[in-house]
C-alpha cells in the first residue's frame, strides 16, 4: 500500500504541476519561493538545508528570485553578520497565484468522480496529511 500511495502522489502532484509552467520561473526557483512563503524568512544555509541543496548552489537560486522581485534580503536582527531571505508581496502573490491553479486542475479532474469516491477521498486526505506529518 506504501507504493501505491508513494506512485499515486506522485502521479498526482506531476499532473497539477504543469501548471507551474505558467509561473515563469524554472522548478528549483518555485519550491525555494514556496519554503519561504510558508515556512517563512530564513538564512540561506537553512533554506539550503531544506531544499536538500549546496549552499552555492542555493546562492544562485536566490539571486535569481531577488532580480525578479520575489525575493528580498533583509539582515537578521540577531546577527549582524547574517541575513535571512524573505518572499516579497509580489513573490508571494506568484506563489499563491500558482497553488490556486493547480487547486482548480484538480477540481476539474475530482468533478469527474462520483460522490461517494469524494467522501473517500476527504476521508484519505485526512490521513495522509497525519501520515505526513511522521515522514
Amino acid at each position: 500500500m506504501a507504493g501505491a500511495l508513494h506512485s499515486a502522489a506522485i502521479h498526482l502532484l506531476r499532473g497539477v504541476r504543469k501548471e507551474d509552467e505558467r509561473a515563469g520561473i524554472g522548478p528549483a526557483r518555485l519550491s525555494a519561493l514556496s519554503v519561504l512563503v510558508f515556512a517563512g524568512p530564513m538564512r540561506l544555509t537553512d533554506l539550503a538545508r531544506l531544499e536538500q541543496v549546496r549552499p552555492p548552489t542555493m546562492t544562485k537560486i536566490v539571486n535569481g528570485l531577488a532580480s525578479a522581485g520575489l525575493v528580498a534580503r533583509r539582515a537578521d536582527a540577531g546577527d549582524a553578520r547574517a541575513v535571512n531571505v524573505e518572499a516579497t508581496a509580489r513573490g508571494r502573490r506568484l506563489l499563491h497565484e500558482g497553488r490556486r491553479r493547480r487547486v482548480r486542475r484538480l477540481a476539474a479532474a475530482l468533478a469527474a468522480i462520483r460522490d461517494d469516491e469524494i467522501d473517500v477521498l476527504a476521508r484519505a486526505a485526512a490521513i495522509i496529511d497525519r501520515v505526513a506529518a511522521k515522514v
